[in-house]
């Protein structure tokens, strides 16, 4: 994994809401993938599903396969969302992994 689970922007355009753009770094591994050195199979390795919620309620909820790219970038528009609300996007893997990152819309 990277060292920090994702980067999320989020900033407000006034009576259209806000806007929201990140970038999750996970290596989102199919599992149909051979390791050039070994020759063995590479494990299957994905996101399974995103939240996202604005000040604790679910807005987002993105379930997701091994056919999504390495590192996905998501960009979505909240309406009803104001500067300094609180925008939280978490993720768990098929692997059991999960992580979040948090965002004041500016």
């Amino acid at each position: 994994m990277a060292q920090k689970p994702m980067k999320i922007r989020a900033w407000s355009e006034g009576d259209k809401g806000a806007m929201v753009k990140a970038i999750i770094f996970h290596p989102m591994e199919t599992g149909l993938r051979k390791d050039k050195a070994t020759g063995k199979p590479i494990p299957a390795h994905y996101i399974t599903e995103l939240k996202c919620e604005l000040n604790g309620k679910t807005i987002l909820t993105c379930l997701w396969g091994p056919t999504v790219s390495k590192n996905p970038f998501i960009s979505f528009r909240v309406k009803n969302a104001k500067a300094g609300d609180t925008l939280k996007m978490s993720w768990v893997d098929n692997m059991g992994e999960t992580d979040s990152g948090e965002e004041k819309i500016k």
